[in-house]
């Protein structure tokens, strides 16, 4: 969680630090993100959302969605943020495996993770209380594989984000928007964005090592 947490600060801290440097042909970001898709050969439907660092791609209907602070800011660090939605963009209209692999992966990831929690601590009271170690065992052990499903979709995740900067700080550097002296600021946004979802394979790993942990722990004081 700490992890987690800190790399939501570096992106944050990128972000803003981004945010202050403008970017070489003053285009706030709807207008960046326009001329990209034309580089891109992309076609998407814009939409201006709330909050901040709540930009997204989103293949069911091929829309954009740009925070307020992306959508209105002619700055390098808003610029970073459109490059690596329009990179998702670019995987989708590739059909990049990964891709197809992770979105594949999130109903069952959603039912694993929600299902998981609760076989687990039902096992886990049956072996403790019930007195039906065998049954609650083997419950429990259930559980944790249905929430180990994070852990391969936070797996999936990592080729699909750094694959997802990688293309966005292409497309970055062959527009001309950004100087050269200035994507430096692009490129540690685009690289912390990435390792946010390193972040969050290691918060997944470990809340199933925990669990692990927890049922290994009770099987030894039983006996």
């Amino acid at each position: 969680m700490l992890l987690a947490l800190l790399a939501q600060a570096w992106v944050r801290s990128a972000y803003r630090k981004g945010l202050q440097v403008a970017n070489a042909a003053r285009l706030s970001g709807v207008e960046a993100t326009r001329l990209l898709m034309r580089r891109a050969g992309l076609n998407l439907r814009i939409d201006v959302v709330g909050g901040e660092l709540t930009d997204a791609y989103d293949p069911r209907d091929d829309s954009l969605h740009l925070s307020q602070g992306v959508a209105n800011s002619g700055s390098v660090g808003a610029l970073a943020i459109v490059a690596h939605e329009l990179g998702h963009a670019m995987q989708d209209d590739e059909d990049y495996a990964p891709m197809k692999v992770r979105s594949a992966l999130v109903a069952p990831v959603n039912i694993g993770s929600q299902l998981g929690i609760l076989l687990f601590f039902v096992g886990f009271a049956m072996s403790s209380f019930v007195g039906a170690p065998g049954l609650g065992q083997a419950i429990s052990w259930l559980g944790i594989l249905g929430f180990s499903l994070a852990v391969v979709f936070a797996l999936v995740t990592l080729p699909v984000e750094f694959n997802a900067s990688r293309r966005g700080l292409t497309l970055l550097t062959g527009s001309g928007l950004v100087a050269e002296g200035e994507m430096k600021y692009a490129r540690n946004v685009l690289t912390a964005a990435a390792l946010t979802y390193v972040a969050a394979l290691a918060q997944a790993l470990g809340q199933v090592l925990y669990f692990v942990f927890l049922l290994s722990g009770t099987r030894r004081r039983r006996r």
